[in-house]
């Protein structure tokens, strides 16, 4: 049994090495990128007009009140994380963190003589937030699309939710949430309010880059009209239907459940369709990302 641990264990290890090693250059680059368009949207939305943002890029606006540059707290910062990242999350994790961590503080310093040609003095605060938090949340998504970080907060995203058993979406919500807070020091509640709703964009706007936006939806299907259901489907342009042996939860007696795959155009189609088949029927529709198949 041992044996057969260490021999999966080793399989499940090689994939994730290759997973490391593929579109190794393409992903460097897409890295350096998304660091450069977060230190542009850094300094030219957030460290400009003082606005608390993510991370130990927001805590690095705190402390700027007492005089220490931003790129200095953040580029410290980070190489204090990547020590406590090698202690607590090992080597493999921390290999994730090494480049975003230097690369973006340089960014931070390099952006910074941007500013003085790039001025909004007339844009209400609110529509600065929104334009920094939409651009911040695209860098974001470039970033984590290539499997890596930028060091900082992450590492302590995952660190906590590592030893207190969070989901590292509370995490960063509880980490980020704190440097917003933290923002009281210097700032008004007003910013840390648009702080907030920085956040939000940024999370909205990751997710939307990683993901991307769904052009399908998936509907999970039980109905006594397996048939008609199965007809209906395939007569939708661009749809799919599978059909998966199942057993009832409650009444414990086999069933079949029907996977369909529809243009999320025909979802209202769809779903209207499959209540006039079946006024008892019971379907679960949700967001399809990404669908794929591999013919023979």
């Amino acid at each position: 049994m041992q044996l057969f641990k260490y021999f999966r264990r080793k399989k499940i290890n090689d994939i994730l090495d290759n997973i490391d090693k593929k579109d190794i250059a393409k992903r460097y680059f897409m890295l350096i990128l998304g660091c450069f368009i977060l230190a542009f949207a850094f300094n030219v939305f957030f460290d400009q007009y003082g606005l608390v943002c993510f991370g130990i890029s927001g805590l690095s606006l705190v402390v700027k009140e007492f005089g220490i540059p931003t790129y200095l707290f953040i580029f410290c910062s980070n190489v204090i994380l990547l020590g406590v990242s090698y202690i607590f999350l090992g080597i493999k994790k921390t290999k994730h963190a090494i480049v975003g961590s230097l690369v973006f503080p340089i960014f931070v310093y390099l952006t910074s003589y941007l500013v003085p040609y790039i001025k909004f003095d007339d844009v209400e605060l609110l529509v600065i937030a929104i334009f920094g938090g939409v651009l911040s949340g695209i860098g974001y998504g470039i970033i984590y699309k290539t499997n890596f970080n930028t060091g900082g907060t992450d590492i302590i995203t995952e660190i906590v939710s590592k030893y207190t058993r969070v989901s590292l979406g509370k995490a960063t919500w509880i980490s980020d949430g704190i440097v917003v807070l933290s923002g009281l020091l210097v700032f008004s509640w007003e910013i840390i309010l648009y702080g907030f709703l920085v956040l939000y964009i940024i999370s909205f706007m990751t997710d939307r880059v990683v993901l991307g936006i769904s052009q399908s939806k998936a509907f999970y299907i039980v109905t006594t009209h397996e048939e008609e259901v199965r007809e209906f489907l395939l007569n939708i342009t661009n749809a799919g239907v599978t059909i998966i042996n199942a057993r009832g939860g409650y009444t414990n007696e086999r069933q079949s459940l029907l996977l369909g795959v529809v243009p999320t155009r025909q979802y209202f189609i769809v779903k209207e369709g499959l209540r006039e088949i079946d006024n008892n029927i019971f379907f679960l529709a949700c967001d399809a990302y990404e669908v794929s198949s591999r013919s023979n």
